[in-house]
């Protein structure tokens, strides 16, 4: 995935106002294993199915949002609860 950092520089997290950054590969790979087992919701009740290329995580890491086809989705119900076991260094 690839995103133009002065678009990144410029996000925000539409609930809290925070700045986001890209989600750190290793923290993807737990995203994507998690997609996969059928445990992972978005806000707004939707189960993400397909593995994602990316996703941006805002400054509290308690939100993260999926990036499709190369697009920020920055919609308060596209926002997936950051769970404590899929932070660095937990699992």
């Amino acid at each position: 995935m690839n995103l133009d950092r002065r678009l990144i520089d410029i996000l925000c997290c539409p609930v809290t106002r925070q700045p986001l950054a890209l989600l750190k590969a290793p923290q993807l790979k737990r995203l994507n294993a998690a997609i996969a087992a059928g445990q992972v919701r978005t806000a707004g009740g939707e189960l993400l199915s397909g593995a994602l290329d990316g996703a941006l995580i805002s400054a509290d890491q308690k939100r993260i949002y999926p990036v499709l086809d190369g697009i920020p989705a920055l919609l308060s119900d596209s926002a997936v609860a950051w769970d404590a076991s899929l932070q660095d260094g937990k699992s």
